[in-house]
């Protein structure tokens, strides 16, 4: 046999030499036993739960990435999970815990063992739903998250709740009341078939009296109210900036937009519609497509602002640019506040991405010039009870703004990271003056610009 570690015998040369040492340690890798390789279980770092009316939102953040398979069953209604690579804790055993009473979805969770390295999570529903599951690769804090969002089989119409809210006002009914009280000897009304309905019956004459004139019919509007739709940024899985105190800007803001919304409710001929009413998460171009559809008059995300320095304070008013920001500050401010999508997670492959994108990408020079006059006068008011940190309305392209069709306005009501402003912002009193600000700033803009408001 040929000695490997010396000089090869005669007839072989170092290249063959080199071959048959190669050919001869693969055959023995070949005989060599085979051990599976352990796979390391994932850790489950928090389990988070944010039931909405809209829909429910369950996470599950991990240190690793996990693949999920899941299926729904009826009579009874279950979402089944089975989730690979874990194995049972305590923060699973949290997440059956976390489901609240009030969850218009979610009665009840159960997790168990499936199989050696599968987690089956079963959730007792309330209802049908229509499930959407994903996962989300780390970002910012947060690191693998496994979302299960649970929309209901019929999706919610936002102009019925507006219609319900107010079904006892129908200006439409109190026009065609008018007409038949003050025309008594009128044709008969055609039916909805297209048939005449008969006249009443004859009635005895009586003898004529000198009457006084008819008392003219009050005015009735022939248009529905003005519709200001109010978009409290942030939500859910993302927070947006937190201030030194802990304050985070999602509850902020949506306190804010509920003062402001019972405001408008309150004014003759007006009315607010939130994009969200609690605390969940809402993707940018969902937001624009909730205002598109209730066909609304005016559109203002709310904010708070942060900076890294302390010392940042005041309140700015943004609308849309198409060309670029007019300054680096809005620029940055636009960038931040677009990645929110990054950090609550939309799961992209459920929507039609090209039609989202021409609905991003669409806008026009009315919108926007009918923004900067709005938003003019919003930050005037505000300036009467904060200080400004511009004192013009700034421009960049924010995508929350991009309703080609409605005014929109992106309010920063103050810096949450300066201790100041933050403990204003926490003020239920200041949070009402901000409210006022901004509804006298909403007011002067319908007053100067009426026809903008007014659809048939």
């Amino acid at each position: 046999m040929a000695d490997f570690t010396g000089t090869p015998p005669p007839g072989i040369s170092a290249q063959g030499l080199t071959r048959r040492r190669i050919l001869t340690t693969a055959a023995t890798l070949l005989v060599l036993p085979v051990v599976p390789r352990l796979a390391m279980a994932s850790t489950i770092l928090a389990v988070r739960t944010w039931p909405a009316d809209e829909y429910t939102r369950v996470t599950l953040e991990m240190d690793s990435e996990l693949k999920a398979e899941h299926f729904t069953l009826e009579n009874p209604h279950r979402l089944v999970v089975d989730i690979e690579g874990l194995t049972m804790s305590n923060k699973l055993n949290d997440l059956v815990s976390k489901v609240r009473p009030n969850d218009p979805y979610i009665a009840s969770v159960r997790v168990g063992q499936n199989r050696p390295d599968v987690i089956r999570m079963v959730l007792d529903l309330k209802q049908p739903i229509a499930p959407q599951v994903f996962t989300l690769k780390p970002i910012g804090e947060y690191k693998y998250r496994l979302v299960l969002d649970l929309y209901p089989q019929v999706a919610q119409d936002p102009l019925m709740a507006i219609a319900n809210a107010f079904q006892d006002e129908d200006p439409l009914a109190d026009v065609l009341e008018n007409l038949a009280q003050n025309a008594p000897d009128a044709a008969p009304i055609p039916s909805v078939e297209g048939q005449s309905l008969p006249k009443s019956p004859p009635t005895v004459k009586k003898p004529v009296q000198p009457s006084p004139p008819p008392a003219v019919a009050k005015p009735t509007p022939s248009t529905r109210p003005i519709l200001v739709a109010l978009d409290p940024g942030h939500g859910g899985e993302d927070p947006g900036a937190i201030g030194p105190r802990g304050t985070r800007e999602k509850d902020i803001v949506l306190s804010i937009a509920k003062r402001l919304k019972k405001l408008i409710d309150a004014q003759p001929n007006m009315r607010a519609y939130l994009t969200r009413d609690a605390d969940f998460f809402v993707p940018l171009h969902v937001r624009v497509q909730k205002a598109r559809r209730v066909k609304a008059d005016l559109f203002i995300s709310i904010h708070a602002d942060a900076w890294i320095k302390p010392s940042a304070r005041g309140s700015s008013v943004y609308a849309l640019s198409q060309t670029g920001a007019t300054s680096t500050t809005a620029r940055l401010l636009a960038k931040k506040e677009n990645d929110a999508d990054l950090i609550g997670g939309v799961n992209l492959g459920s929507h039609n991405r090209q039609v989202a994108q021409v609905l991003l990408e669409l806008s026009t020079t009315a919108q926007i010039n009918d923004s900067i006059k709005v938003g003019g006068n919003v930050l005037s008011e505000i300036g009467k009870i904060n200080r400004l940190h511009k004192k013009s309305v700034e421009r960049a392209g924010f995508a929350v703004l991009k309703a080609p069709d409605i005014p929109s306005i992106l309010v920063e009501t103050a810096f949450i990271s300066n201790p100041e402003e933050e403990r204003l912002l926490r003020s239920a009193a200041h949070q009402e003056r901000i409210a006022q600000a901004m509804l006298a700033g909403i007011n002067g803009y319908f007053a100067s610009s009426p026809g903008l408001a007014r659809r048939a």
